[in-house]
């Protein structure tokens, strides 16, 4: 996916941005769904990913392809049994979703010639997102931002997202970097 280019973690406030375009909106809030289901419905595609693709909701916008550039990668631990998803969602720009068959994760990276930041600040600060997800910590870096959240569903869920701090940033590289993974062992509410 040559037009997803490298980044780093971020996340901030969660103001409503004012230039988000619906379908990098679209793109990434189906990312995290992907993930979201992925991780607590493996009967979803355990026998096929028909009803996987159906529960994400993107259609023909999200597409299984047999490799991704390394920057879209998980960290090395967790790559493993890895199936990648590309999610297209302009000409120029959008995300790919990797999972795994065999780790409880997933990995979302997003980037293009397009700016994301306020598409992505857009999901993150919808009712929709934060009936699923409660922030746990914010921290900022340089021009990035990261949030850890967990699930409100199962709280064994989490998710670190990383984006730029403003609009216009991080044009240059990945703009949104995101890694779930599900605790399998020792977790309580």
């Amino acid at each position: 996916m040559r037009y997803i280019l490298p980044a780093t973690l971020a996340a901030t406030a969660f103001a409503q941005p004012a230039q988000a375009d619906a379908n990098l909106e679209r793109g990434f809030d189906g990312a995290l769904r992907g993930c979201e289901e992925w991780l607590l419905n493996p009967a979803s595609w355990a026998d096929g990913t028909g009803p996987f693709i159906k529960a994400v909701g993107l259609g023909e916008q999200m597409g299984l392809v047999p490799q991704v550039s390394e920057v879209n990668l998980p960290p090395k631990e967790m790559r493993r049994a890895n199936r990648y998803w590309r999610i297209n969602s302009t000409s120029t720009a959008g995300y790919v979703l990797v999972v795994s068959d065999q780790l409880p994760m997933c990995h979302i990276t997003g980037g293009g010639a397009t700016d994301l930041q306020p598409s992505v600040q857009s999901v993150l600060s919808s009712p929709a997102f934060n009936a699923r997800w409660e922030a746990q910590t914010n921290s900022s870096k340089g021009d990035m931002t990261t949030t850890a959240f967990r699930n409100r569903e199962d709280p064994a869920l989490s998710i670190v997202i990383s984006r730029a701090k403003q609009p216009g940033q991080l044009l240059d590289r990945v703009q949104v970097l995101a890694t779930a993974t599900y605790r399998i062992t020792g977790h309580s509410q």
